[in-house]
């Protein structure tokens, strides 16, 4: 195996980083190991090793109105979710 020997620098947003750093942690990982493991998978994959696509009309719809907060279903359990789901 070949030493590590170059650096990967990245920006992004501290709440981001602070909230992937717990998951990180429970998953006994760090963040060079949780790097090398995604980047590992790209070049396994030959690619990102998850679908990356554009939301359709319906989906962006559906991601606004939860951010809005309008349009919601709500049940009580599971029973009434899915005699919702039938209706």
């Amino acid at each position: 195996m070949t030493a590590k020997t170059e650096v990967v620098r990245a920006r992004m947003n501290p709440e981001l980083k602070h909230t992937v750093e717990k998951i990180l942690e429970k998953l006994g990982l760090n963040q060079t190991e949780a790097i090398t493991m995604f980047y590992s998978q790209i070049a396994l994959t030959e690619g990102l090793p998850f679908e990356v696509k554009i939301p359709n009309k319906a989906t962006k719809q559906a991601i606004n109105d939860v951010k809005l907060k309008k349009n919601l279903n709500y049940a009580k359990n599971k029973e009434d979710l899915f005699k919702q789901l039938e209706d």
